[in-house]
């Protein structure tokens, strides 16, 4: 049960280690990939190191060429220079548009400082039933003035864009020309390129 195996069974695995290690790997046999030579490896070396100061260098490239993006930006949101606007701003419809709001009056522009107005009011109301009052009547009064004068600036605006852009993608047209007019005149953004009453 015990006993040790003979040698007949021990013979063919002996044989099969003696013929593998007899047999001479051949130098000529090619590895999949050139050695590479002693420059080439110190250069890659030296091209790993340096991998951190190239991302830096790119960051501060990529910071400098943002920051000029802006800095165009806001020259053109000054001068009006379509080719730097922001893609809101781009296109003949919202140049349209905002030459349509810039040449016309609107009610709705005038709205924070009656609201500053009516806050002042307002605070003077708490001690004055009058004042609180004619705040509140002030309040209500702005609100459907604004609604009614916007109601007709988007009828009007709806209209000259169906003729002059048939063809044109006109959503958000109108509203970007609304939120427009709540601003103030000299407060606007691209900066109004025609005066009041002139046509667009």
């Amino acid at each position: 049960m015990f006993r040790s195996r003979s040698k007949d069974e021990k013979a063919p695995t002996e044989k099969v280690t003696a013929d593998l290690s007899k047999q001479p790997r051949d130098p000529e046999a090619p590895k999949g990939r050139p050695t590479p030579k002693r420059s080439e490896a110190q250069s890659q070396r030296r091209r790993a190191q340096t991998v951190p100061l190239d991302r830096k260098e790119a960051s501060k490239r990529q910071r400098e060429a943002r920051r000029a993006d802006l800095t165009r930006q806001r020259e053109a949101l000054n001068n009006g220079d379509e080719r730097y606007l922001p893609a809101r701003d781009k296109g003949p419809v919202r140049k349209f548009v905002r030459d349509f709001v810039d040449s016309r009056f609107a009610i709705a522009e005038f709205f924070l400082p009656m609201a500053v107005v009516i806050l002042v009011l307002s605070l003077f109301g708490n001690t004055n039933r009058s004042l609180q009052n004619i705040s509140l009547l002030l309040w209500l009064g702005v609100i459907i003035l604004i609604i009614i004068d916007s109601i007709g600036i988007w009828i009007r605006l709806r209209k000259q864009l169906n003729e002059r852009f048939p063809n044109e993608p006109k959503r958000g047209a109108i509203a970007y020309g609304l939120m427009r007019t709540l601003q103030m005149r000299r407060l606007r953004l691209p900066k109004p390129q025609v005066k009041r009453g002139e046509r667009p």
